[in-house]
Order: structure tokens, then sequence, then C-alpha cells
């Protein structure tokens, strides 16, 4: 069984069920596991307390611009959805904290001059709390 607590709005209890509901299935027996997956403020941590036992890197793929080979056609910022990239007078210019990471500007650019690069987000943390 699989059970999702999800609402947009927040403070309405969603942490709070949650928690309650998969330390109630865990200690009935159930094979229970946990994902917070509130990018903003997870807070399952708090009410379960697990011991941590792995933690591994989140990262989104951003353009890397090499200017030697850029001819300043503007094609990456055409396509892309979020003004993450951007030609303007001869030099294109990478805001990382807007791109999704969507691979258009290197998958177009015609002079092979963007190349993917990496850009921390956060951490996942992996753990156990009691049988959860």
């Amino acid at each position: 069984m699989r059970i999702a607590v999800a609402s947009g709005k927040g403070g309405t209890g969603k942490t709070t069920v949650a928690t309650n509901l998969a330390w109630t299935a865990a200690h009935t027996g159930r094979s229970v596991a946990y994902l917070d997956c509130d990018v903003e403020e997870p807070n399952g941590a708090l009410f379960l307390k697990p011991r941590v036992t792995e933690t591994r890197p989140v990262e989104v793929s951003i353009p890397a611009v090499d200017a030697g080979k850029c001819t300043s056609c503007g094609l990456c910022g055409q396509i892309c959805q979020y003004s993450a990239i951007v030609s303007v007078k001869g030099k294109v210019l990478v805001f990382p904290e807007l791109c999704h990471g969507c691979a258009g500007c290197w998958l177009v650019c015609p002079a092979g001059a963007i190349a993917e690069s990496r850009r921390r987000t956060g951490r996942l943390e992996l753990g156990v709390a009691g049988d959860v």
C-alpha cells in the first residue's frame, strides 16, 4: 500500500499526519518507508528523529559556456523558458539559480560552446527511525 499526504498550503498538518501514519503502520507490523518530499521545509525528521545512515548531494544540470567557441548566435537564450541563459551584446550570461536543467541550450548550440555543468541544490538524507 502507498499513501501520500499532500496539499498546496503550508501549515495544514501534513507532516504530523504523515509521520503518525508511518509510525503507527510500522508498529502494527507493516514495512514502512517514509519520504519527506517537502523541498522547502522537510520536517519529518523532527518527529521521527532518524539516525542518518547516508547523505547524498542533490544536483541539477546547468550550462557552462566556453566563450572561445561561442558565436553569440542567441539560440540558447531563445530556447530557454526561464531566462537562465541570455546573449547580450556578444556575451552569454548564465543565471544558474533560474536554470531547470532541461539541456535545451547545449542541445541547440550550433558551435558546441555549451556543456553540462552541475550545481548543488541540497542533500538527501537516508536514515532509520525505529521500524520506519
